[in-house]
């Protein structure tokens, strides 16, 4: 059954041929919207007819959120160490060897559980696509029960055995990338789409740049596409092995040489930038502007996870980006949306045009703007599929599966 989305004062559509700017904003708007997928979009007074209307009252609608960076698959509280940072404690990584063993003592309930009541979190504030790591199991059993979880609320499923060396391999690094490479990706190759590895010389608890390419490389000859944590505690050799690898993505990218930056530049990896890692952990912001003004494409997601940001909140990533890291306004709702979906290597999210995927984001309000403009005011809210009672929020959509 099609339905008339109408009366949208402000449509955000990332299709510059739709209308003007990267934005490609058409004002006093409607699409058409038919088995999932949007079939029309344009002026409202040219609208064609359809089987169902909702009348927007004049908001602003965008593409839903695509975050494409999260660790949802977990057990545990970290609390605590938040109150220690926000004390001057530094973050060096060692923390998520807590969350492993509150993990692996977690039964599958509770995992899911927890799981899907951050994702619901996600969708109540816009957000219809997400990426979800594993990580926190850190052995083959662990590490193929948090994928099975994952899969089971979307398809951007991330491998990252890689993460940290588990305590029970503490001074073997070579042993457990050899578990990494071998048993454990063949056993979480069949449940993944990508496989990511914590590339931070920087902190005694992650990987090297020779352990990264080994990882990376075993996980790219099992047909898994490639994502890296790069330069996110000091400099380092992620960025560029990103780039030479032709990674779809390297995120943080908070110590960033110029080399970084040429690199990325000249290749087609994404920086993905995290600026809730850096709200949570009073660190650094990475510098958007200097990425953006050297042409490098840049999305935003909220790394949510128990350690570093336990945030879902996508608006909140929009709103540090513009007034922490001189992102404007339009170019932070790119990065949430257009950006994300270039991160996954999707082109049927993040814009609204002809052949996408419906996913509209409904705002009480009458522009973009109002993201960074009105920081923490629920402006997106959930519209469960076929309840007309509210006219605001996600419009008949559940998250990626």
């Amino acid at each position: 059954m099609s339905t008339l989305v109408t009366g949208i004062g402000e449509l955000v559509t990332n299709d510059p041929a739709l209308g003007p700017g990267p934005l490609g904003i058409v004002t006093g708007a409607a699409l058409v919207v038919d088995g999932g997928r949007v079939v029309w979009v344009g002026p409202a007074a040219a609208a064609p007819a359809a089987d169902d209307r909702v009348d927007l009252d004049g908001r602003a609608v965008l593409p839903g959120f695509v975050d494409s960076h999260t660790h949802l698959v977990f057990a545990g509280d970290r609390s605590a160490e938040f109150e220690a940072r926000m004390s001057g404690v530094p973050y060096d990584g060692g923390g998520i060897t807590s969350t492993v063993a509150a993990t692996r003592a977690a039964d599958d309930d509770l995992l899911r559980s927890r799981l899907r009541a951050v994702v619901a979190e996600m969708r109540a504030q816009g957000t219809t696509t997400v990426e979800v790591k594993s990580g926190y199991g850190l052995s083959v059993a662990e590490e193929a029960r948090a994928l099975r979880i994952a899969r089971e609320v979307t398809g951007e499923t991330t491998f990252l055995g890689a993460h940290v060396v588990p305590p029970e391999f503490a001074g073997r690094v070579e042993e457990y990338v050899a578990l990494v490479t071998g048993p454990m990706l063949a056993a979480c190759a069949p449940f993944a789409r990508w496989v990511d590895v914590f590339c931070e010389p920087a902190s005694p608890h992650a990987f090297d740049g020779e352990a990264s390419r080994a990882v990376l490389e075993a996980g790219r000859a099992a047909g898994l596409g490639l994502r890296v944590h790069g330069n996110q505690l000091g400099p380092g050799p992620g960025v560029r092995l990103a780039v030479e690898l032709g990674a779809a993505s390297v995120d943080h990218c908070t110590y960033l040489a110029d080399a970084d930056v040429d690199a990325l530049a000249a290749g087609a990896t994404v920086a993905t930038l995290l600026p809730g890692v850096e709200f949570s952990t009073r660190s650094p912001y990475p510098d958007a502007r200097r990425l953006l003004d050297a042409g490098v494409t840049v999305a935003l997601a909220t790394d949510c996870n128990p350690g570093t940001c336990f945030s879902s909140s996508m608006p909140l990533c929009v709103a540090l980006a513009v007034r922490e890291m001189r992102m404007t306004p339009a170019e932070a709702v790119w990065a949430a949306t257009a950006g994300g979906a270039a991160a996954l290597h999707r082109e049927d999210v993040g814009q609204l045009r002809v052949g996408a995927r419906a996913d509209l984001s409904v705002l009480d309000a009458p522009s973009y703007r109002h993201l960074a403009y009105r920081p923490g005011v629920p402006l997106v809210r959930s519209l469960p599929p076929g309840d007309r009672s509210s006219a605001s929020g996600v419009i008949g959509l559940t998250l990626e599966r």
